[in-house]
């Protein structure tokens, strides 16, 4: 496990001889690292609602409008594979500070961004360093004691979770206050608390290793040929992670059309539903620390594939539509919970570059997922989407079937 030291000065509650703290994680400081990887990752998600605004302000086509999208998912990708990484051989506390501050400056610089390059430029530097979300789930993963590591993992990707999904509920009520800006403006100075924040509670983190950074990223690939459960867990996250996308950038379309007419407003509150199926992480987090970790990933995998037959009944009924949003975003906290706890636990001295490699093939799956939505729904409309949803949440669950016979000894 990574040595832990405290700044200057006295040593914090739990600390032992010498200021190094004994594992695990005060109630606090867990809350606060819960409530900074949320508010790190609803950056990438504020301008999804708002794209017709923005456009409409800055003078952008619907071509250069769609790439505030794409440029945050580019981002986000670039930074789980290029900064993650710097977590094993750097301090940690050092890294996760410097990033939530230039966080903060790079939606200062959207908020101000006078038309759609500068803005789309402005997107990919905020989503690029908000993976500073991703350096405080390994930091606290390191810090955990072992009987606790899933709940801490849990509680945080909760946070993450519902900053996801009520990034999009604030950015429509705020830009209806006051302006699609206030919005970045809002966000950036909650950045900048979080950073103060950070500074002055979380202990030192210090790396067990030296590598040059091109050693360092060249170890981080080669992780998918050493660690055959890296590689599956990869697999699942992938395509569960493209279902999840599917469903919430097609939600939209479905909602905003004819079938049901809403605002974006209304559209945008229901993120609200998620953040009860955010609470699965928790859960599912606990019963990873008694070993069901196994058990967890297969309920995910299975409830995601039953979740669609709800979802495709509510392409004219709202009531069956819910459920299955409610569904979805509870099997996908569950099978991200629970391999994230597989993959932390194969070699402690490498987890930022585990997570790394793992949240690249993740968020890349979502990617590939909403690069999907407007094709299948061109072609099929909510029906297609569905069709699509199921197939990839059986693909999920076919490769689990998969790891666990692989892992039967022989």
């Amino acid at each position: 496990m990574t040595t832990t030291k405290t700044p200057g000065g006295p040593a914090p509650r739990g600390a032992g001889a010498g200021g190094r703290l004994r594992p695990g994680i005060g109630r606090g400081l867990l809350l606060l690292m819960s409530a900074a990887t949320g508010l790190a990752v609803a950056g990438n998600y504020f301008a999804h609602p708002l794209l017709d605004r923005i456009a409409g302000d800055l003078g952008m086509g619907p071509a250069t409008a769609a790439l505030v999208v794409t440029a945050a998912q580019a981002g986000y990708g670039a930074g789980l594979l290029l900064l993650v990484p710097l977590g094993d051989i750097v301090e940690r506390r050092r890294l996760a500070v410097a990033l939530y501050a230039a966080t903060a400056l790079f939606l200062a610089v959207s908020a101000l961004a006078p038309n759609g390059p500068v803005l789309v430029a402005g997107t990919v530097l905020t989503a690029l360093t908000s993976v500073a979300a991703q350096v405080v789930v390994g930091y606290a993963a390191g810090a955990a004691a072992p009987q606790e590591r899933g709940r801490v993992i849990g509680t945080l990707m909760t946070g993450l979770l519902i900053g996801v999904l009520l990034a999009r509920t604030a950015s429509g009520a705020l830009s209806e206050l006051a302006g699609w800006p206030t919005v970045y403006w809002v966000n950036a100075v909650l950045m900048a608390l979080v950073a103060v924040a950070l500074r002055l509670l979380m202990p030192r983190a210090l790396p067990e290793q030296r590598l040059s950074y091109p050693a360092l990223l060249a170890s981080t690939l080669a992780l998918f040929a050493s660690e055959p459960l890296l590689r599956w867990r990869a697999a699942i996250g992938a395509v569960t992670m493209a279902a999840f996308s599917l469903m919430w950038t097609a939600l939209t379309l479905l909602l905003a059309g004819p079938s049901y007419g809403w605002s974006e407003a209304s559209i945008g509150l229901v993120g609200l539903l998620g953040v009860a199926g955010a609470a699965t992480a928790t859960v599912a987090g606990r019963l990873a620390d008694r070993g069901r970790v196994q058990a967890v990933s297969g309920a995910g995998v299975a409830l995601l594939l039953v979740a669609w037959a709800p979802l495709l009944a509510g392409g004219g009924a709202l009531a069956p539509l819910l459920l299955g949003v409610l569904l979805v975003d509870s099997a996908q906290q569950a099978v991200l919970n629970s391999s994230q706890n597989v993959i932390y636990a194969l070699r402690p001295e490498v987890r930022n570059r585990l997570n790394s490699a793992y949240m690249t093939c993740y968020f890349a799956g979502g990617a590939v997922g909403s690069a999907l939505t407007a094709a299948v729904w061109t072609g099929g409309g909510w029906t297609g989407v569905s069709a699509l949803g199921a197939a990839l949440s059986a693909a999920g669950l076919v490769l689990w079937l998969l790891e666990r016979r692989a892992a039967r000894p022989r």
